[in-house]
């Protein structure tokens, strides 16, 4: 009798765990939620990569804006600025594309820039204050703002054509 007790106490405890374990399966136990998500983005105005001109957020109010916060080190940045440029030029007149590169030097990101292209202003976050607004939590990481400014979706890691349409849609729709 008594062991029949502890063996099923011993299954309960046992199917318990396995429930648990099998339920944070799949997901990134460093990702967190963007707070900003649903908030106006942080405002920001920063010097463009090459010009030296100040380019604020605010004055791409009443389009949608991908935010691309990125640097030079980042090997995933590599992968994912075809696509970002690629659709930058596809989506001109439609969406707002915007790179932020921060803990990066303004001679290297010139040259990633020479070297790979560029289709929307780049621009340094000396300090990576603005990184720090949005809660960056390492690079890349994709914001996606509506007309109004909002931030209605974040994407983490290298972007693909698929995510980057997917968010653009949710940004274009609200």
């Amino acid at each position: 009798m008594r062991r029949t007790e502890i063996l099923i106490a011993g299954a309960v405890i046992t199917a318990a765990l396995v429930w648990i374990l099998s339920a944070g399966l799949g997901k990134d136990p460093q990702h967190i939620d963007s707070p900003l998500i649903g908030k106006p983005a942080p405002d920001f105005a920063l010097k463009q990569v090459g010009t030296g001109d100040t380019v604020g957020l605010a004055q791409f109010r009443g389009k949608p804006v991908v935010v691309n916060f990125w640097a030079t080190w980042c090997r995933p940045c590599y992968e994912e600025h075809p696509v970002l440029v690629a659709n930058a030029e596809m989506m001109k007149n439609q969406v707002q594309f915007v790179g932020v590169v921060f803990q990066d030097k303004e001679e290297k990101i010139q040259q990633f820039l020479n070297e790979r292209g560029s289709a929307y202003p780049t621009l340094v976050d000396v300090g990576g204050k603005t990184a720090i607004a949005y809660g960056v939590g390492g690079v890349p990481e994709t914001f996606f703002l509506n007309r109004d400014g909002k931030v209605v979706a974040k994407f983490e890691g290298p972007i693909d054509p698929e995510a980057l349409q997917q968010n653009v849609r949710k940004a274009m729709a609200q």
